[in-house]
């Protein structure tokens, strides 16, 4: 029973667009098992740029089905804006993508009090889109699901429960106006019947597919160093994006996974608040930015940017099982003389032996560095591990033997072409 999972091993925005497309052509089926429309997973094809917030990236590949899984919440703005890009730009989904009944609705009333809270002085750096609040109700079971906007009736109880109770927060705590009952309903009942043809129970579907020997991809958005209960909490998403959310978030049994890829950046990037270990705040970190285009796809937040965490990608490597590491972006160092790799953190005079998730002793370590040669060499045309520079392979080598894995896939730039599969 094939799946591979796919797992951001960073901070998110390693580049999981590309590698699910390019691993596209060999699957049957492309699953996405967690977050939200906050997410942006960028493809080129050919000349073009998709940025993908729900769909799966392996919508461009006509014989892919793309499921969205129970895991997720789901924004029918953003879903409904997505098919409509997709549509306008010939990709034919008819048939091709199928939508959970039990995923959860983020409504309007979430993305008002999420970026109420992005106003406080505890902010965490979110992206305004209404995820938090979307799993909040889901955990305290009070969620709206896509299943619920079968019935009419069913479907207005529940709104009416939930405005209640955030009419007070709203009006009473934070003095906002309160929020139209009748308008959300009708608004959503409308949603209900444009994305009908979509609805099914994608965990029946996918155990069916697994009978069939059908070969499965589970991807998963943000990345591990954001996992709500293995990442730098509480500067963390409201999910799982590491490997065990693949089958709580689709349906399927631990025992149907095949492997684990994570996908890193030759460097380090976060978006939003929270420990940074590696980051530069000086030229050497604008650089990175301006030469790698580190601007949020969603957002359009610019990104903080360091050096490549060999210590951290260790711990994710640990906590997802990953085998093989897609190490993306290496053209974007192509231009320094001098790159460094963290291998290790310091605090009080001594080593830590591993990765703390404990956010006051993350704040104060010093990382350790170990300074690699670079390269000085355009690699963005280069298709085989031989042609890369011996300074180049020398570096990957040191990747992938500090983390603990092994070296499956390079990418050198943005289109499909600009890969080099490592045999």
């Amino acid at each position: 029973m094939p799946v591979d999972v796919i797992v951001g091993a960073q901070w998110g925005d390693e580049g999981k667009g590309k590698v699910v497309d390019l691993l596209s052509e060999h699957a049957d089926i492309v699953a996405r098992y967690q977050g939200g429309a906050n997410a942006g997973h960028t493809v080129c094809i050919g000349e073009k740029q998709f940025v993908l917030h729900l769909i799966p990236s392996g919508i461009f590949h006509e014989h892919i089905t793309c499921v969205i899984g129970n895991g997720v919440v789901v924004d029918p703005t953003a879903l409904m804006d997505e098919i409509a890009q997709l549509a306008e730009a010939g990709v034919n989904i008819t048939g091709r993508l199928l939508i959970s009944h039990n995923a959860h609705l983020i409504m309007p009333y979430h993305k008002q009090l999420d970026a109420i809270r992005e106003q406080t002085p505890n902010r965490i750096g979110t992206t305004g889109r209404g995820i938090g609040p979307s799993y909040i109700d889901k955990f305290m079971r009070i969620g709206i699901r896509i299943v619920d906007l079968l019935d009419r009736d069913v479907l207005a109880r529940k709104i009416k429960v939930n405005i209640a109770e955030k009419n007070q927060l709203l009006t009473k705590v934070y003095g906002k106006t309160q929020i139209d009952v009748d308008q959300i309903i009708n608004e959503y009942q409308e949603f209900d019947q444009r994305i009908d043809e979509y609805v099914t129970d994608t965990a029946l579907f996918l155990h069916g597919a697994l009978k069939e020997n059908k070969r499965i991809i589970a991807e998963g958005a943000q990345g591990a160093l954001l996992d709500v209960d293995h990442g730098t909490y509480p500067f963390v998403t409201s999910s799982n994006p590491t490997s065990g959310g693949a089958c709580t978030g689709l349906g399927i049994p631990p025992t149907a996974v095949r492997s684990v890829a994570g996908i890193t950046k030759a460097y380090c990037t976060r978006v939003g608040n929270g420990p940074f270990p590696t980051e530069l705040h000086d030229a050497t970190g604008e650089k990175i930015r301006t030469v790698g285009n580190e601007f949020g796809a969603t957002t359009g937040r610019p990104r903080r940017c360091g050096w490549f965490d060999a210590f951290a990608l260790r711990y994710s490597a640990m906590v997802n099982g990953i085998e093989n590491i897609a190490v993306t972006k290496l053209d974007v160092l192509d231009a320094f003389e001098e790159i460094n790799v963290c291998t290790g953190y310091e605090f009080a005079g001594r080593r830590l032996k591993t990765f703390p998730t404990d956010l006051a002793l993350l704040d104060r370590i010093t990382p350790v560095y170990e300074r690699f040669e670079g390269w000085n060499t355009p690699l963005s045309s280069m298709t085989s591990l031989d042609q890369l520079p011996s300074s180049a392979r020398t570096y990957l080598e040191a990747l992938a033997e500090l983390t603990g894995t092994r070296l499956w896939l390079i990418s050198v730039g943005p289109r499909r072409s600009q890969t080099i599969v490592v045999e």
